[in-house]
């Protein structure tokens, strides 16, 4: 007698396979203890005073968020453009949740190290003399940060939100990617303006 062994079923002849769809987590769960773990960091390197720690979490969040806009802005944004709509939605499946724990993260840490940095450095006093190019730096990083937060971020959600759907609308997340591409490329133009002026404040 002969066996007859199962397998997995087989599709029909010219019958196509729906691609499997894999769950999509808004915010990236494995994900989270990584940004805990950077949030009590600088908690602690804030409370402990200590100036090296607090300028290493300024410089290097400045510039990861600096480095990652231009990418987005001007590298990502064009190649973007030029995908297929099943592309733009693979790659926007991908990217997207990361960076709802990358931005902000970045931006918590860059503008409270900052801060405490001009602090401890005594660059708010009124009396320090490139205090001038002190409060520019703290209007276009409040500018970048409202923009970061409250374009950037909403404009990703809503691309994860539609991500979700059982069909999603390929022209929607075209225009929201779009939205999110363009705004990070300002912001990336504006983080060379901070670098111009904090360059400016530490060789003068």
């Amino acid at each position: 007698m002969v066996g007859v062994t199962t397998g997995p079923p087989v599709a029909a002849v010219g019958e196509p396979e729906a691609p499997a769809r894999p769950a999509l987590q808004i915010v990236p769960l494995r994900g989270l203890p990584i940004v805990a773990a950077i949030i009590v960091g600088l908690v602690i390197t804030i409370v402990s005073n200590q100036l090296w720690a607090i300028d290493f979490f300024h410089v290097v969040g400045g510039g990861l968020w600096t480095a990652l806009d231009l990418f987005l802005g001007f590298v990502l944004g064009p190649i973007l453009g030029r995908l297929s709509i099943p592309a733009r939605i693979e790659l926007t499946t991908r990217l997207m949740p990361k960076m709802v724990l990358i931005m902000p993260t970045l931006v918590i840490c860059t503008l409270t190290a900052g801060w405490q940095l001009a602090r401890h450095l005594g660059y708010l006093n009124a009396s320090y003399s490139h205090h001038g190019w002190v409060v520019a730096s703290f209007v276009v990083v409040a500018v970048m940060s409202v923009v970061a937060l409250g374009v950037l971020e909403p404009a990703n959600v809503a691309v994860l939100f539609e991500l979700k759907k059982s069909r999603p609308n390929g022209e929607v997340i075209a225009r929201l990617m779009r939205r999110f591409i363009y705004t990070a490329g300002v912001t990336g133009a504006m983080q060379v303006a901070t670098l111009v002026i904090m360059t400016r404040i530490a060789t003068t």
